[in-house]
């Protein structure tokens, strides 16, 4: 195949040969008239161009560093702006996330009761002064009244249990409500988690307003109203949106960045590291998520000031501590039994149902999302918000780990049960028949013979209601009109499922310890299983069956655990997960969202096994009009205007003339609009009959006719070129590799044709039995 970077010169104007008069990579990054060079909302930015333009920058900025100190100055100060973005991107993003986790931590307390000494701390805080608080009751303290105590002066009997209940879900109701209106009324791109049009955007697309202020304003403030309200939602993954405000936001005080779009996509990339950063507490997993999981275009500048704005997040979340604990991690465990090989076996079974999870909640939330479009579901957003709150809120009341947030949920499951724990979950009995809840009798018998007792067996009926519960409620949940994470959900299911299977192995132990399984590592008396690992191990092998993260998933997992010991088993488990996903599904939930949308994404683990060519996805097809085209002169202003409007296309290929259509170069129909309006508006003497020229010499014309437009500078010289004969498969890799908007089909010179992203993406939907009118973003 052939790749022709060079342009197809006619020769009939000397000038063009000349050495001095050769003209740049890109002539139209000639900046004189404003607008030329942007971009349109809804199309894809020009890859190369960006970088062409960036790197003439910089080459014009290192020779003028030569000639004078303040040029010398200036350069120092281009070079140092980006890690000064980093560090403003990484100050303001972990400002924010510390005040949306006191907030929501605050206002999920609220719907329980509110605290005597101020109403601005939450129950944790509220009793921390209390000198009334035993340790075994620690969420009890006369400061903290629930809502009966204060409404109807009941302390207990049914009174209580009713109004509080009835209070749960009126705040609810209103947090959920004021967070769908908020997001209706002011910023409809608020809504989801953001990640699937982050991934998008990335790669190259523009969707204007989707990483505004008012979309941070909005995300923020309805985040913590969603999160509050007790959906099965995180607020982890719409961090990761909020970052990119952020940095989307702050780039538009440095010039390098605002009027670039790749350098500003590097600026998001390192963003969506501080996101996750800041969610988790995990700058290196964040750094890792960006890379495997977000990033299109990631360079190793990229890498090392993502590393940089993730830690200064990460420390400004520290500073703030909004967890109390002086920690950073979320979920501090420390787990005082090693694991054994033979755990691997249960690691394993984990992982498998993670990536079972994994691919039922895709295929159940892509169905239920693709009803909630194409039905009249849709048209009642704020209907269907109410709806899922009030059936999620009642149902999650009576049981206590789904009346709990989910981060308390799967804090308390990876939890290992010590002396003093009051936990339904360490509801063992001595082998004497004391409870654990008894301090002296445990500590006589030691917690080593753990048989289930009442209030165990209790707590793993109702977890095991709570998984039901949780996995119907998420798939629902994911898609609705509000800030909406997959994470802290996704973690949930598995720290329950992982947290039961490690009750039973914990018990199959100690009861059969004498069995040659048990026999060489689990002594009788020895606390030889662990079940907080078990559900750690669950958490991220669900999490990865969703989102189809290995590298990443491991490092978040053990950055915000702590648990650096067993990296192995979350290992196994991570990479079952994706093996048994992948094998029933290839797409993450996120790229399963993106063909939802019909975002013109090209996936780069997607790959093109078809034996086509380029003859075959090109247009014109057979039996069409031929390719739209301009010719080099001969056409005047009339002409393309006339073009302009008939046509709906983002450029036109230039060519010799209609009679020998040997291309030219490219030109962007943005830059034709804006510069035939600049002509018009200030160059003297320009009407319809204007003729239109991309030469730089000026053919003969008689004294009367009116003045040319010449519109050389912003004619692609360059464009990337294939011949009819060239397999897809290479295709589809130019485009990936290089971030293309469209590529021109050629032979011999002549112009054939020209294949868009769009096209490619159709020719891969039609080859995957999917419709190709799906790749239509609306």
């Amino acid at each position: 195949f052939e790749i022709t970077f060079s342009p197809f010169l006619s020769g009939r104007c000397k000038a063009e040969w000349r050495p001095n008069n050769s003209p740049k990579l890109m002539d139209l990054l000639d900046d004189t008239v404003p607008g030329i060079g942007t971009y349109e909302d809804f199309n894809t930015i020009d890859w190369v161009r960006e970088k062409s333009k960036d790197r003439d920058r910089h080459r014009e900025i290192a020779n003028k560093s030569k000639q004078s100190t303040v040029a010398l100055l200036f350069s120092i100060s281009d070079a140092f702006s980006g890690w000064l973005l980093m560090l403003l991107i990484g100050l303001m993003s972990g400002a924010l996330a510390g005040g949306i986790d006191i907030a929501a931590h605050w206002m999920t307390d609220l719907k329980e009761g509110v605290c005597l000494n101020g109403f601005w701390f939450n129950h944790e805080h509220c009793c921390w002064a209390s000198n009334e608080t035993t340790f075994q009751e620690r969420d009890k303290c006369p400061q903290w009244k629930s809502w009966a105590e204060l409404m109807v002066g009941v302390s207990e009997g049914p009174g209580l249990y009713v109004v509080n209940y009835f209070m749960y879900v009126c705040w609810a109701l209103l947090f959920a409500f004021l967070a769908v209106i908020l997001v209706r009324a002011f910023a409809p791109y608020a809504c989801g988690s953001g990640i699937p049009e982050i991934k998008t955007i990335l790669s190259g697309f523009i969707i204007r307003g989707y990483l505004g202020k008012w979309t941070l304003i909005i995300k923020t403030i309805t985040l913590v109203l969603a999160v509050s309200s007790g959906l099965s939602l995180g607020k982890e993954g719409p961090l990761v949106h909020v970052a990119c405000c952020c940095a989307n936001i702050l780039c538009h005080f440095f010039t390098k960045y605002r009027r670039n779009e790749a350098k500003k996509r590097e600026v998001l990339s390192a963003a969506s590291a501080v996101g996750v950063s800041v969610a988790f507490g995990a700058p290196i997993g964040g750094v890792l998520f960006s890379l495997e999981e977000v990033s299109y275009y990631f360079p190793l500048k990229t890498l090392w000031r993502s590393f940089f704005a993730a830690l200064v997040a990460a420390f400004t979340l520290r500073s703030i501590n909004p967890f109390g604990n002086s920690r950073l991690v979320l979920f501090y465990v420390e787990f005082h039994t090693p694991w054994h090989l033979l755990e691997l076996i249960p690691f394993v079974l984990l992982g498998i149902f993670g990536g079972l999870w994994g691919a039922f909640f895709i295929r159940a939330n892509i169905a239920w999302c693709r009803l909630r479009k194409n039905t009249s579901l849709g048209h009642y957003p704020v209907l269907e918000v109410v709806v899922v709150t009030l059936l999620t809120a009642l149902l999650a009341f009576p049981i206590e780990y789904t009346k709990m947030s989910s981060s308390e949920l799967i804090s308390e499951l990876f939890n290992d049960c010590g002396l003093l724990d009051s936990s339904k979950l360490c509801g063992y009995t001595s082998n004497s028949g004391s409870t654990s809840g008894s301090v002296n009798a445990t500590a006589a018998n030691g917690l080593g013979a753990r048989l289930a007792g009442p209030g165990l067996y209790t707590a793993m009926w109702q977890l095991a209601l709570a998984l039901v519960l949780k996995m119907v409620f998420t798939v629902v949940t994911f898609g609705m009109k509000v800030p909406s994470g997959l994470f802290i959900p996704s973690m949930a299911v598995g720290a329950i499922a992982g947290r039961l299977l490690g009750v039973c192995m914990e018990q199959l132990a100690i009861r059969h310890h004498e069995r040659d399984i048990f026999r060489g590592w689990c002594s009788p008396g020895a606390d030889c299983i662990t079940p907080g690992l078990y559900a750690m191990v669950g958490a991220a092998a669900c999490l990865g069956g969703v989102t189809r993260m290995t590298v990443s998933l491991v490092v978040i997992m053990f950055e915000l655990t702590g648990g650096l010991e067993y990296i192995v088993p979350l290992m196994a488990a991570a990479m079952t997960s994706k093996w048994v996903a992948d094998a029933l599904g290839r797409e993450s939930i996120y790229e399963a969202h993106i063909r939802l949308n019909g975002y013109p994404f090209l996936e780069a683990k997607e790959e093109f096994r078809h034996k086509t060519l380029a003859t075959d996805v090109m247009r014109p097809r057979r039996g069409d009009p031929p390719v739209s085209v301009l010719t080099e002169s001969g056409m005047t202003v009339e002409e393309v205007e006339r073009l302009i409007a008939d046509t709906t296309y983002s450029g036109f290929p230039v060519v010799i003339s209609q009679q020998s259509p040997r291309l030219v170069g490219f030109v962007l129909r943005r830059d034709l609009v804006i510069s035939l309006e600049n002509a018009r508006r200030h160059q003297e003497g320009v009407v319809s009959m204007s003729p239109i020229l991309f030469t730089e010499c000026d053919p003969p014309m008689s004294p009367s006719a009116p003045p040319a437009v010449k519109l050389r500078s912003i004619l692609d010289l360059s464009p990337f070129t294939v011949t009819v004969h060239t397999a897809m498969e290479i295709v589809v890799d130019i485009f990936r590799k290089l971030g293309l908007r469209q590529c021109l089909v050629i032979q011999n010179g002549r112009l054939l044709g020209i294949i868009t992203k769009k096209d490619i993406l159709k020719h891969m939907a039609q080859m995957a039995n999917r419709d190709p009118d799906s790749i239509l973003f609306n």
